[in-house]
Order: structure tokens, then C-alpha cells, then sequence
């Protein structure tokens, strides 16, 4: 989180409080910030972004997966099928042998 963003949020916070505590808003502000950033700096977060960069990744990945998962099926059926032909033929040829 950026700097910006950190001393924003402090002054808000700090400009919630009650009219007492406004007094030490500077204080506060400068104690509210540190927390803030302590706190955050201990979250794993990522930017905007890495996040849509991963996110534009992860949908690729599926896409290719989804593909992939097609041709297995395709691979799969051929083989079925040309199993099948074999068996029938193998049949066919034993009954006529026999």
C-alpha cells in the first residue's frame, strides 16, 4: 500500500474520533499510520495490478486446460472406438473360423 493511500486512511480514522482525541490528532495520525502500515505490511496482499495479471494467467490456463481436456476426449473416443472395431472384426473372423 502506498504511502498516499496509508496517510489518507490515518486521517480518516484520526478524524473519526472524538473531539477530545482531536486534539492529538497530529499524534494520532503520525501512531494510527505506523500501525496501519505494521498491520499491513504483515498481510500477504498483492497490487492490483499482480492481481490481474495472475487473473489474466489463470483464465489462459483454464482455456488451455479446457482444450486439452477436448482432445483427451477426442484421443479417448478413437481409441474406444478403434478397440471396439478390433473386438467386432476378432469376433467376426473366430465365428467364421470356427
Amino acid at each position: 500500500m502506498d504511502a498516499k493511500t496509508l496517510d489518507d486512511l490515518a486521517r480518516r480514522v484520526a478524524d473519526a474520533m472524538p473531539a477530545g482525541l482531536r486534539l492529538m490528532q497530529e499524534d494520532l495520525e503520525r501512531n494510527l499510520r505506523t500501525a496501519l502500515q505494521t498491520a499491513l505490511g504483515k498481510l500477504d496482499l498483492v497490487t492490483r495490478e499482480e492481481f490481474d495479471v495472475q487473473a489474466a494467467v489463470l483464465a489462459r490456463t483454464r482455456e488451455k486446460l479446457a482444450a486439452l481436456e477436448g482432445r483427451v476426449a477426442v484421443l479417448e473416443k478413437a481409441l474406444l472406438d478403434r478397440d471396439v472395431a478390433e473386438a467386432t472384426s476378432a469376433a467376426g473372423e473366430n465365428m467364421d473360423g470356427g
